[in-house]
């Protein structure tokens, strides 16, 4: 639900708490927002000592930042629906069997049908509290819908393929796009993987990158298919992907390394760029990726679903690389929703992320991964203002933890704008 608020007016938004991943729960807790952005934060008495705008208040709720999903497919988002109109609606086997399933599906697809799913999948977040993504984007030419949307992030332009005149023409689309890239996003590069990118690419990946002051993101040791095609280029991607997509001619020599090995080699790793998963990580991995100073970002639903494994959380928190959390998309997921995959990862990394690990993953984590400053993930003074409400009461002492567990989401602001909730 959209209203017709003033976004140019100064408002106080107060709640029972005020919630956030770098500082104390503060009781009786508010925000002054003004143009969009948060002016001030405190008690609603402190505020209103000195401000004269009007108030809302949210009693027995809690007022936290909007979420940052910090790896996302909206493209993807219809596609339930699709793998049933296209007659491939089986449940694959293999992580590679769920490769060739989504390209079948997606070659099916009406001219339109991508950008309803966009449109749908944007809904989605907002409704579910995330505020700003890190998109994953296929179709370059459905860019405006996400820059004309509340929604906020980075816009990460994908590559993928081969043939190197072919790629090079696509790295140039991908590159002037990214220089078109309008509204409240920030534009990057996706070199998909290890396994559909060539390595004759790798190059030229990198070089445009630093060119342009773009990051990356890459998805990272995400199956053991992907490790043991790197290592020895053998297994269910030489033997199945490959001729499927009309590679066979592209299939690499060994490396004998793994993805993280590979990309360290080529250059790619750096404090811009975002592993995605990273579920099959040795102890040299970690040490590349903290040396360069990566960021991990998991989506632990999606590698449940497609069996993929479990990130390593403990090797990980262990090297202190910085940690934040996507939902990936609808062809791996059954939710677009951070609450979802927060609680889920609660349960799944007992013991090995908290509560308030997880609180901070998917706020200022998803911003520090993305590279979007210190506008996002909090409610500090000059952040944008984008902020949940939450129904939840408890004590000081386990007020986060009931909102995580047991919080109830009522309404999603962006910009100091109600975007999503009831009235």
């Amino acid at each position: 639900m959209e209203l017709s608020e003033k976004t140019d007016s100064p408002r106080i938004y107060a709640a029972s708490w005020l919630l956030s991943p770098i500082s104390s729960p503060l009781s009786g807790g508010a925000i002054l927002v003004r143009n969009g952005a948060v002016e001030e934060s405190g008690t609603l008495k402190e505020l209103k000592r000195h401000c004269s705008a009007p108030v809302r208040q949210y009693p027995g709720a809690v007022i936290i930042p909007g979420f940052v999903n910090a790896h996302t497919h909206l493209e993807l988002t219809h596609f339930p629906s699709w793998k049933i109109r296209s007659a491939v609606d089986y449940h694959p086997r293999r992580f590679t069997d769920w490769i060739i399933q989504v390209i079948k599906v997606k070659r099916n697809l009406a001219p339109d049908d991508l950008m309803h799913s966009v449109n749908e999948g944007i809904r989605m977040c907002l409704e579910s509290g995330t505020t700003a993504i890190g998109e994953i984007l296929s179709d370059y030419s459905l860019a405006p819908l996400y820059s004309s949307s509340p929604l906020s992030g980075r816009l990460c332009f994908e590559l993928l393929g081969h043939e190197s005149g072919r790629f090079r023409k696509l790295l140039n689309g991908a590159i002037s796009s990214a220089k078109e890239c309008g509204g409240a996003f920030l534009p990057a590069l996706s070199p998909h993987s290890t396994y559909t990118v060539g390595r004759a690419n790798f190059a030229a990946i990198r070089d445009a990158a630093g060119k342009n002051s773009l990051p990356l993101s890459i998805h990272l040791s995400e199956s053991t298919e992907e490790a043991d095609f790197i290592f020895n280029s053998s297994g269910p991607i030489a033997e199945e992907l490959y001729p499927f997509a009309g590679w066979r001619e592209f299939i690499p020599e060994p490396t004998h390394c793994t993805s993280t090995a590979l990309l360290d080699s080529a250059g790619l790793l750096n404090d811009a760029t975002t592993a995605v998963h990273a579920v099959h990580l040795t102890l040299n991995d970690a040490e590349i990726l903290k040396k360069r100073g990566v960021s991990v970002v998991i989506s632990p639903r999606s590698n449940e679903r497609l069996d993929t494994g479990k990130a390593p959380v403990a090797l990980l928190k262990k090297f202190g690389i910085p940690l934040a959390i996507g939902t990936d998309s609808l062809a791996s997921n059954d939710s677009l929703s951070l609450w979802d995959e927060i609680r889920f990862a609660l349960d799944g990394f007992s013991g090995e992320l908290s509560s308030g690990e997880l609180f901070r993953m998917a706020t200022v984590g998803g911003a520090e991964a993305l590279s979007l400053g210190k506008s996002y993930g909090t409610l500090l003074p000059g952040s944008r203002a984008d902020f949940q409400v939450v129904e939840a009461e408890g004590d000081m002492e386990c007020i986060l933890e009931r909102v995580i567990v047991e919080g109830i989401l009522k309404h999603t602001y962006v910009a100091g704008k109600r975007h999503a909730g009831g009235n």
